[in-house]
């Protein structure tokens, strides 16, 4: 384990000092949990904001480690599971129980429940700092954002320069048209239908992972419905209505009617519905907790696993037009079987440099789903890289919630 200040000086000294002030943050912010240093530090892109002390959950109660982000605020809060104990400040990372709050007891060492445990002035500090939709990764080890230059990356989309104010012919007043009924010119999002009602300003969540057995099933069944075979609700599952649907396929193609998906049947019926093979990689795009929506992409050498990263967009006058991403790279170790089923010989270092660049290399996304993303990109918007859709946290309600898991010691 690695010692909890085995740090650079400069950041020992921030570490030590009692709950530094945030020092007039002019972007999102992201925090950091580090599970080796019992530490939090609050990041605006590269730049550290703040930072304190925590103590995480103890041996039977470990804090789970990953990507997050703050589902919910309560000012006065009491455990529903440990006896009503007090959770001040509670912003809570998960519907399952996990969240930042104050705490009377911190110690410089694992003694939670599972919960990151804040001193009490800085939990209320903290608190005054933050919104919904905060990110907080939670690593095993010290992890720091930085910089990432790649032309993979989203940038926003350009904007058309309007017309002088002398060009622009002018709307009568209301006091102008007496009773008269007035019309209001309504400015739509950009790119149209692909906007909703949340898209201005509401920053998105983008996740980028592999495609599974559920994704090739969904387009089997979309395929089914498109000759109309009728293979009910197009939801990835093997159901009977899928498989009566299959059988009657096979009979008309004169095969043998026994209802099993090979690769070779795959293929023939998404011919014949005249769709490609599905991608083996997925983007899926959250806006405000809510699925917006889910497009194929291709990645190359899928042999080699992806790695788990996460990058969070800038975009303000110091930025530029263009702005930046600050991205971190976190270790997720995959087991044997997982590795198996993914088709995974390779696995990923989170130590190697330039490890982000080296993944977003790998990925090669249409135009036109390029285009729905930078239509939708602003300030704090996120992406996440992972091998796995941990969809068992992401739901109603949240953000993407990846969980990460560490190297089995020894």
């Amino acid at each position: 384990m690695v010692s909890r200040f085995a740090l650079t000086a400069s950041f020992v000294a921030l570490l030590l000092s009692p709950a530094t002030g945030f020092a007039g943050s002019r972007g999102p912010l992201q925090i950091i949990v580090s599970k080796d240093q019992q530490s939090l530090v609050v990041y605006d892109g590269d730049a550290v904001i703040a930072t304190s002390p925590v103590s995480t959950g103890k041996a039977g109660h470990t804090t789970p480690s990953g990507i997050f982000s703050i589902l919910e605020k309560r000012r006065h809060h009491k455990s529903n599971i440990y006896s009503n104990a007090p959770m001040p400040f509670m912003q809570r990372l998960t519907w399952s129980g996990i969240a930042l709050h104050g705490s009377n007891h911190v110690p410089d060492y694992p003694a939670s429940h599972g919960c990151v445990r804040l001193p009490g002035s800085f939990a209320a500090t903290l608190y005054k700092m933050t919104e919904r939709g905060v990110h907080v990764l939670i690593s095993d080890r010290q992890i720091t954002p930085s910089e990432v230059k790649s032309a993979l990356l989203f940038r926003p989309a350009p904007t058309e320069a309007l017309p002088p104010l002398s060009d622009v012919p002018l709307r009568p007043a209301i006091s102008q048209v007496g009773d008269a009924p007035v019309e209001i010119a309504m400015t739509e999002p950009p790119g149209g239908a692909t906007g909703t009602a949340t898209a201005l300003g509401e920053p998105i969540r983008i996740l980028i992972t592999r495609s599974d057995a559920r994704d090739g099933m969904r387009e089997v069944q979309t395929s089914l419905e498109a000759l109309g075979y009728g293979p009910g609700t197009i939801d990835g599952h093997a159901g009977p209505a899928t498989i009566a649907a299959l059988k009657a396929f096979q009979a008309s193609e004169g095969l043998e009617s026994d209802g099993k998906l090979t690769p070779e049947l795959t293929e023939r019926l998404l011919r014949k519905a005249g769709r490609t093979p599905p991608q083996n990689g997925k983007l899926l795009v959250r806006q405000g907790f809510k699925p917006l929506f889910e497009a194929g992409l291709t990645i190359d050498k899928p042999e080699e696993a992806l790695g788990t990263h996460f990058l969070q967009f800038r975009h303000n006058e110091e930025e530029g037009a263009e702005g930046k991403w600050f991205g971190a790279s976190l270790e997720n170790h995959l087991t044997a079987s997982t590795m198996k089923r993914l088709g995974i010989t390779i696995d990923a270092d989170p130590f190697a440099f330039n490890g982000i660049q080296r993944t977003l290399a790998r990925l090669t996304i249409a135009d036109d789903v390029r285009r729905r993303v930078e239509d939708l990109l602003t300030e704090g918007s996120s992406l996440s890289i992972a091998d796995m859709d941990s969809g068992l946290e992401t739901g109603q309600g949240t953000d993407f919630i990846t969980i990460t898991r560490p190297r089995p010691a020894g």
